[in-house]
């Protein structure tokens, strides 16, 4: 394995930024390469004298399309975003996303801090044309399917404008992630009459309905609304959204420790959570993280997914699988056409009127 190459289609993982450690990130690649031949090919950004023991164990020491960047630093879950891209310039993160930004990379997956992350892509990425604010876009389960929640915390005090932007990206990744061919939007406020809402939703609402077929903008939804079968992109700023995600994450764990509670309490309970098992399985493959495992900070110049934490190899394997459709998409071509678009129909607007 020689010294890493520039190449415009391949893939830079942090492999030292996640809670399981550089081994788990290593069986996600071999496993990524296994289930999907056409993968881009990957560098591994990290420790030389961990990353390379693991990799020839896993059978991927010979392989041209896998390589090694070393990097001696670690970004903490507990280092604050500006201190670490200050103090921490040959962290993994930061050199992964650095490869991105000097085009021997078009993608980069992280499990690390998400603060720091968020920081490190927009400060060495910048945003695309026209677009003010990057937005992180989880994928979550709903009745029937799955929607795109954006933003989920990178641009907690955001604008109307901020948020316009967002229902494009949202729209852009729903095709691209969930094969929707013409996503509904949703905005999240707390009643669907006109008028209701704070001011950032107002004036949000309203330029949305002036995006005409740009968009498929089905109007204001409140919370009881966002887990049946209404929208396939929900729109928000990043303040609301990470509450959302975050107070979602803790339900699912509670219902999933008071129902292990419930069903263990008596033998006969016992019985019936046996003969329950095939059901349990399908519940759990709906929730669980691991089928969509990062989500993706949309609006760079550049692709970037942030995966959990605590990703394990099923996770990343399927993060290194979006990552790859993204560069093949060429999804911020799509977008920055999209929004120059979207600024074109908001100026014609009061002219119109």
């Amino acid at each position: 394995m020689g010294t890493p190459t520039g190449d415009s289609r391949r893939i830079a993982v942090d492999a030292m930024g996640g809670d399981l450690g550089p081994a788990e990130v290593v069986a996600a690649v071999r496993l990524a390469l296994d289930e999907f031949p056409g993968l881009n090919p990957v560098t591994l950004v990290g420790d030389q004298a961990q990353l390379q023991p693991l990799v020839d164990q896993a059978g991927l020491g010979g392989l041209e399309t896998v390589q090694i960047l070393h990097a001696s630093e670690v970004v903490t879950m507990d280092d604050k975003p500006l201190a670490a891209l200050r103090r921490k310039k040959d962290s993994s993160m930061l050199r992964a996303i650095e490869l991105v930004k000097d085009g021997r990379a078009a993608a980069a997956v992280s499990c690390g801090n998400t603060g720091c992350l968020v920081a490190a892509g927009i400060v060495k990425l910048r945003t695309l044309a026209g677009i003010d604010r990057a937005a992180l876009a989880p994928v979550i389960p709903r009745a029937n399917g799955h929607f795109i929640l954006i933003d989920a915390g990178a641009n907690p005090a955001a604008e109307a404008g901020h948020l316009v932007h967002n229902a494009i990206l949202g729209t852009h990744y729903c095709r691209l992630e969930l094969g929707i061919a013409r996503p509904r939007v949703g905005l999240l406020t707390i009643g669907t009459e006109e008028g209701k809402g704070n001011t950032l939703v107002a004036e949000t609402h309203e330029q949305l309905k002036q995006l005409g077929d740009l968009i498929n903008y089905r109007g204001p939804v409140e919370g009881f609304q966002v887990f049946t079968d209404e929208i396939d992109v929900l729109v928000c700023d990043g303040f609301v959204g990470n509450i959302c995600l975050k107070s979602w994450e803790s339900l699912a764990k509670f219902f999933k420790t008071e129902m292990k509670t419930f069903l263990t309490a008596n033998p006969l309970r016992q019985l019936g959570a046996a003969l329950s098992q095939g059901a349990f399985r399908q519940l759990k493959g709906r929730i669980e993280p691991e089928r969509y495992g990062g989500a993706p900070l949309l609006g760079l110049r550049g692709n970037l997914i942030k995966a959990h934490g605590s990703a394990n190899r099923q996770a990343l394997k399927n993060a290194l699988h979006d990552a790859s459709e993204m560069i093949k998409t060429d999804l911020n071509a799509l977008i920055e056409a999209d929004v120059a678009r979207a600024r074109e129909l908001l100026c014609a607007a009061p002219a119109a009127g």
